[in-house]
């Protein structure tokens, strides 16, 4: 698994009393203590990272603390048993986004998590050292489900505070999502510093059922000692440097490494090449040397899409062509708008787009139309980064059309970065908005 494998290297000294690992790759896991057990105090909070509603308005920090056992498998998967207990309160004294105060019929909350125990598998993501033989940090991902044992006391805005269920505890499933980074601190002991989200199978954690009803989450951010069980003599699996092992191996196979990146160079200079061939244009029409049929074109001749002479108007009868646009025409641009998407963060066109741009090409090649595009962007990142990308996109559009046969010159492309936002950027539908590219023909 590459999961095991370091993805990091610190620049760290190594040191002389710095034990060498006995473990063999493959000799199996009774040469490795796989059992430990941890204890663990933090913060628990009625929020989690991925977001969502809350039925308070603002969330609180308080005590929480835990302790768990594991057993590590494999180099990159333990299965570990949690415990954990604590307080978790919220308000309703933040104002809506609106900036209306919340009018609901409770103040504020407050759940004693008396119990939770959750079974979860862990997954070592990634070993950060590549210099000593034993890691020395390491990354981890956990996900299981458990049970939940808790009491919410919720209070009206008179300060009357009420037991939500008077009649006992109630016990509800949840699924813990967690992620951590653990040092290693000796042979025997590791610092764990973690942070997990729990999705509670029901709208009873806070004692509120705000309307619509959704189901309630909190998370729990953590500091932690684990203890290794077993033998001394023996290294802990989870910090066990398989790459480090079998280095040997790694150094035999060079010679045969380097030839396969000389053979990598050579298609990357051939891909190079391939490259600017593409992107000659030798008459400057606009259209690549590669798709050009008519080459060597006087610059002042407009051209199609296959780069010959558009026919030229006749001076004997001089008139103004006019042209019509009808509803239709103008409903299968709103559609390419619709329809177009790009790759993250970058100009290229994803195929899903493809249909409506060919749409849009054909209709410029029918009615002879121009065709102005602006591409604009949210305010994330900062404004050259913005304006070039904007541009970046446009001009990705227009290659794609004249790519079709439509009429470069017929083709504005211009980039506008974020300085004519739609919407707002303050919220995430409103950033979605304004990343767009504008379609306007004429």
């Amino acid at each position: 698994m590459l999961t095991v494998l370091p993805l990091a290297g610190l620049a760290q000294t190594p040191q002389a009393t710095e034990p060498t690992p006995t473990g063999k790759v493959f000799g199996g896991s009774q040469q490795f203590r796989t059992f430990s057990i941890g204890v663990n105090a933090g913060v628990l909070m009625p929020v989690v990272a991925t977001g969502g509603s809350n039925d308070f308005t603002k969330w609180q920090l308080n005590y929480g603390y835990g302790a768990n056992v594991k057993w590590q498998i494999l180099h990159f998967l333990g299965l570990r048993a949690d415990f954990m207990g604590g307080k978790v309160k919220g308000d309703n004294s933040r104002e809506l986004g609106n900036g209306a105060n919340p009018n609901r019929q409770y103040e504020s909350f407050e759940t004693t998590l008396k119990w939770s125990g959750s079974l979860n598998a862990v997954f070592n993501v990634a070993t950060i050292n590549w210099l000593h033989r034993q890691g020395a940090a390491q990354l981890y991902l956990s996900v299981g489900g458990g049970l939940a044992g808790y009491n919410p006391e919720v209070t009206t805005p008179g300060g009357v505070t009420t037991d939500y269920k008077p009649s006992g505890t109630i016990k509800e499933f949840y699924v813990p999502v967690g992620a951590g980074i653990k040092f290693r601190l000796s042979d025997i002991t590791n610092l764990d510093l973690g942070y997990t989200m729990h999705y509670v199978d029901g709208d009873n954690f806070d004692g509120y059922n705000y309307n619509p009803p959704t189901k309630d989450k909190f998370s729990y951010a953590h500091v932690g000692i684990e203890f290794a069980l077993g033998n001394r003599a023996k290294p802990q699996l989870q910090w066990h440097n398989a790459p480090a092992v079998m280095y040997d191996d790694l150094v035999a196979q060079k010679d045969q490494l380097k030839l396969e990146l000389d053979a990598q160079k050579e298609a990357n200079a051939k891909l190079a090449a391939s490259v600017d061939k593409l992107q000659a244009d030798s008459d400057g029409d606009g259209v690549s040397d590669l798709f050009d049929k008519c080459p060597n074109t006087p610059k002042t001749d407009k051209v199609d899409g296959s780069g010959c002479p558009l026919p030229k108007a006749d001076t004997a009868k001089p008139g103004p062509v006019q042209v019509i646009i009808t509803e239709d025409d103008r409903r299968l641009v709103r559609d390419a708008i619709a329809n177009l998407e790009f790759a993250t963060g970058k100009s290229d066109i994803k195929p899903a787009s493809y249909p409506s741009l060919n749409r849009v090409a054909d209709l410029l090649k029918r009615k002879n139309l121009s065709l102005k595009l602006a591409g604009h962007t949210d305010n994330v990142g900062n404004d050259a980064s913005n304006m070039r990308l904007s541009k970046d996109r446009a001009e990705s559009v227009k290659a794609y059309l004249v790519s079709q046969g439509a009429n470069p010159s017929r083709i504005e492309a211009t980039g506008y970065g974020e300085t004519q936002p739609i919407a707002s950027n303050k919220t995430a539908a409103g950033r979605q908005k304004n990343r767009r590219v504008e379609f306007t023909i004429y």
